[in-house]
């Protein structure tokens, strides 16, 4: 006899969207880390090195943040939570680009701000991730066993 097992919630995202969002947590990490060196040591490179983090981090963000974008739009994959993630993702994103300008201008110009900014950027996308991995995403498949 066969039984129908019917799985409420999906509990990963897909797994792309997985790499893509967890790639963006140690680039802005080490963007945050680069613009704490350049505090303390003055050399212009390390404001380089976290301007290019920055540049990685948002592009795997904006992607990220469109598969977010798809998943609210699949009425099978839509739940509370993923509305919630969508929004931080978003907010990490415009944070992050507002980083991004901060580090266009000259070294001396974006500290403080860029350091402050690359932290507030740091965290978001550790709360953005939390909250891609632990949110629960509707499924509607059924399986036989």
């Amino acid at each position: 006899m066969a039984h129908i097992i019917e799985h409420r919630y999906s509990r990963t995202i897909y797994p792309l969207h997985a790499v893509l969002l967890a790639g963006t947590v140690p680039l802005f990490i080490g963007a945050a880390l680069s613009d704490a060196a350049y505090a303390s040591s003055y050399n212009i490179q390390w404001n380089n090195f976290a301007s290019w983090l920055i540049a990685g981090g948002l592009l795997l963000a904006g992607i990220a943040l469109i598969f977010a974008i798809v998943d609210l739009c699949i009425a099978h994959r839509r739940s509370k939570g993923a509305v919630v993630y969508t929004v931080i993702l978003l907010v990490t994103w415009v944070v992050g680009f507002l980083n991004a300008l901060m580090h266009a201008r000259d070294a001396w110009a974006s500290m403080p701000s860029g350091l402050v900014l690359s932290i507030v950027v740091a965290l978001l996308a550790c709360v953005a991730t939390w909250f891609g991995f632990c949110t629960p995403r509707i499924g509607g498949r059924n399986e036989t066993l």
